[in-house]
């Protein structure tokens, strides 16, 4: 299918994609926050050996993105490239999902590090060739930033819905143990429903150029390697890069800052993290109604401002002002909405962009570097967090006015830094909607050429 007869893609279609987005992002709070008390304290683990246990974990998941993507751009089945992956893929993380957040009594560090693996194994074989069956549904400029914002804004549902299914069960007096393991049910039974729709309903791209060179580690590297002298995919990977930095601080010390600097208890905390993904999920229209009008890269830089100037009146906010900050979780929230639908977006564009200048069509393995990045960008933002507060004097034991100045200044004035960065990099990106026009033109007749061959 190409990607011009894509553009008109019907809302069964696009929905049929979204859904698993949903699924995918329903145990991403267990699995990331969840399991260090569940392994580390409930089963008697120890935090240090959990940590080092999910950080080797993490660190195996990196390293296979852009294998699978590389994989997925050249081997399919039927004609098809990005299905058999996900399919394969499903049945081994839900596997490895149920294994992980339903442990054993006797669950020790072998039985964490085994199913982590085949968790993420199969999570990247699942998130990959998504990802970049996204880019490759449609080659329309406007369509692409439909598709990503059905596809996050499902996403941020999943988290939603995580976090409501775990409040319902913990409320109902259950343990935190089985809290998370009716999350993992949740995401098994709603995979086996729209796992095989998305199959079934979505078509895969059958119109790829024929790959010229056999398939070894040698040549991915190669390969990856090569993708640096496309300027345009450096230089959006590196605003993604450093936006995901500047998300990625305020989150680590979200909830530092909410009981230490305004002073929110456990009743209201919660409050604001539903404020904050509501207003993402509900302003992402907006955007992608902008960004028909403006372009997307300045839709993106927009959102940016709007997000520096949230987080630049949080100094001025005193404790218990709730409603100030509540504000901007409005706001925060509603650029999040923009920094996860419109970034993809643009990169399915430079997919385009790097298969007209290299003969090659390698959507899977440069959204593998994409996937890389974020989990890279979310990993140094801890790294640097947390550590931050300890140098500039932050105890939560005996807290101080100038530790609370340090917590605001890393948590508010750092992430003004870092988009003010990304927003000079990417204001004047020249993919502009008329030039991946005629990207698009000319890829298609190199394609058409090549089917008459």
């Amino acid at each position: 299918m190409s990607g011009e007869r894509a553009a008109g893609l019907s809302l069964r279609v696009l929905l049929a994609y979204a859904l698993p987005a949903f699924v995918i992002a329903l145990p991403t709070i267990p699995v990331f926050i969840h399991l260090p008390t569940l392994y580390g304290i409930e089963l008697g683990l120890g935090l240090s050996m959990t940590g080092l246990i999910m950080l080797g974990g993490r660190a195996f998941d990196t390293v296979t993105d852009p294998l699978v993507g590389a994989l997925s751009d050249r081997f399919g089945l039927g004609g098809n490239h990005r299905k058999p992956w996900i399919a394969a893929g499903a049945v081994i993380a839900g596997l490895g999902l149920y294994k992980v957040l339903n442990p054993s009594d006797g669950a020790g560090p072998v039985y964490l590090l085994g199913w982590s693996v085949v968790l993420y194994s199969g999570w990247t074989m699942v998130a990959v060739p998504y990802l970049a069956w996204g880019a490759e549904l449609s080659g329309d400029y406007d369509q692409r930033t439909r598709i990503t914002s059905l596809r996050e804004g499902a996403g941020l549902l999943g988290i939603i819905g995580a976090g409501v299914l775990t409040a319902i069960v913990t409320g109902l007096g259950w343990t935190e143990l089985e809290s998370v393991g009716v999350i993992a049910w949740a995401a098994i039974g709603l995979g086996v429903v729209v796992i095989p729709l998305l199959l079934v309903t979505v078509p895969d791209r059958r119109d790829r150029p024929p790959e010229q060179e056999a398939f070894d580690v040698a040549k991915l590297i190669a390969g990856v390697r090569s993708l640096a002298a496309n300027r345009l995919f450096v230089r959006l990977l590196f605003a993604w890069f450093v936006n995901g930095l500047a998300n990625g601080i305020p989150a680590a010390l979200f909830f530092i800052y909410l009981e230490y600097g305004l002073g929110a208890d456990a009743q209201t905390r919660p409050v604001f993290i539903l404020v904050y993904f509501v207003a993402a999920i509900v302003f992402i229209p907006a955007w992608l109604k902008l960004s028909h009008r403006i372009g997307k890269h300045r839709t993106w830089c927009w959102a940016m401002m709007a997000a520096c100037a949230a987080f630049a009146a949080v100094p001025w906010i005193g404790t218990g002002d709730f409603l100030a900050f509540g504000l901007v979780c409005v706001v925060t929230g509603m650029a999040l909405g923009a920094d996860l639908a419109l970034p993809p977006a643009i990169q399915a564009d430079i997919v385009d962009y790097d298969e007209l200048r290299s003969r090659r069509a390698r959507a899977g393995v440069q959204f593998a570097l994409w996937g890389m990045s974020t989990k890279l960008a979310l990993a140094v933002a801890v790294g640097l967090a947390l550590p931050g507060l300890e140098i500039g004097g932050f105890d939560p034991e005996a807290p101080t006015q100038s530790g609370r100045y340090v917590l605001i200044a890393l948590y508010a004035v750092a992430p003004v830094a870092l988009k003010l960065a990304v927003i000079a990099l990417v204001w004047s990106f020249p993919l502009t909607a008329e030039k991946h026009a005629i990207v698009r033109r000319r890829l298609s007749r190199r394609r058409s050429a090549m089917a008459q061959r």
